[in-house]
């Protein structure tokens, strides 16, 4: 999921769609990023030019909460191996290191391990659960774990300065949320740890494997409309209502990609269980504007959402006023209208009464 801010960078998303390619408007500002937590493998920052150790490290706070447990976070450019880039990006050496510094004791205190450093590129691995993290924050000055909050809440939610707990394991090198996901293509189909944990509520393994067969079938049968595999005609599509990914899934085999959105106001929040196949997706909220999105789909079923004409209360009253001062201009002018409609009436009616009793009907041809 490639993701870009909506200011001089909007086009890179309008061309990565283009190309066919998972994109998104984003930016990291004060609200959570719109996806659920533990949901990426890795994360990779190439010269974003985002300040990662300001504001408490609220922003790599954020990047922490979406990387799965043991997953990367890759960074490319500023501040990494400043000594000997520095003249290429227009800093200097030592605001350069202290920005890396800052960013070293920020991971440090997030219990990441840096793992690489090669030229302008390091790497940072996130622990695969809390254990020793907990024993940890007692002794380092470090964020302190968040409170009960649903960590999977994403839509208009507000970023906290603080780590979002992973799921508790009873060893230290078992994996939080549910064990290792099983490795690709396999974990398209595999029963997810989420589902196997029992954290969806009313999903169960016997549900999962219902709801792939059902979108199989449902995929063949639309086969006889759309063909999928035709080279090139179909590859972004859109799965309004994605539920547990099983539309996606039933695509795999073709050349396409799916954007799963799941509604933020569902009652059961299944895009946690969605990224854990291997799929990728985003909240949404139909009856909003979509400031965060922008997509060209190619729709395969259903249609888009009628969504609100007004956007705010200034606007819906100012459109009030302009379409009563029209109706009440349309009413003076429809008096007038009647009575030229009348005059013409009786006009015609006159030029009738003088036609002989023959005028309008048809004759044969003078030939005939």
């Amino acid at each position: 999921m490639s993701v870009a801010p909506r200011d001089v960078h909007e086009a890179q998303v309008q061309f990565a769609l283009e190309r066919g390619l998972p994109a998104m408007l984003g930016v990291l500002s004060i609200f959570r990023l719109p996806y659920p937590s533990r949901s990426f493998d890795m994360a990779h920052c190439a010269r974003c030019l985002i300040k990662w150790a300001s504001r408490e490290g609220l922003y790599l706070l954020e990047i922490d909460r979406i990387l799965r447990p043991g997953g990367y976070w890759v960074l490319s450019g500023p501040p990494i191996n400043g000594k000997n880039m520095y003249k290429g990006w227009e800093r200097t050496p030592e605001d350069l290191e202290a920005e890396q510094n800052g960013i070293e004791d920020l991971a440090k205190r997030l219990c990441w391990k840096k793992i690489a450093e090669n030229g302008p590129v390091a790497v940072w691995r996130k622990p695969t659960n809390h254990i020793h993290c907990a024993t940890k924050l007692n002794k380092v000055k470090s964020p302190s774990f968040c409170e009960v909050r649903d960590p999977d809440a994403a839509w208009y939610v507000e970023m906290q300065s603080c780590i979002t707990p992973l799921p508790k394991v009873e060893q230290v090198r078992d994996t939080a949320g549910g064990g290792m996901i099983a490795k690709w293509p396999k974990r398209l189909n595999a029963v997810p740890p989420r589902i196997k944990s029992w954290t969806v509520e009313g999903v169960t393994a016997e549900t999962f494997n219902q709801d792939n067969q059902i979108w199989s079938q449902r995929v063949s049968n639309y086969g006889f409309y759309i063909k999928f595999d035709l080279a090139g005609k179909y590859r972004n599509i859109m799965d309004m209502n994605a539920g547990l990914g099983g539309f996606a899934s039933a695509l795999a085999k073709y050349p396409v990609w799916v954007m799963n959105v799941v509604p933020a106001n569902s009652s059961i929040n299944t895009l946690g269980v969605i990224y854990e196949r291997g799929l990728i997706g985003t909240y949404m909220n139909w009856f909003s504007s979509a400031a965060v999105f922008s997509l060209p789909i190619e729709r395969t079923n259903g249609y888009l959402p009628h969504r609100p004409r007004f956007q705010d209360a200034s606007r819906k009253k100012s459109l009030k006023k302009r379409n009563s001062v029209a109706i009440k201009r349309r009413r003076q002018l429809g008096g007038s209208n009647k009575r030229r409609s009348r005059e013409r009436s009786r006009k015609i009616r006159g030029v009738r009464a003088q036609e002989p009793p023959t005028a309008g009907m048809k004759f044969p041809a003078i030939d005939e």
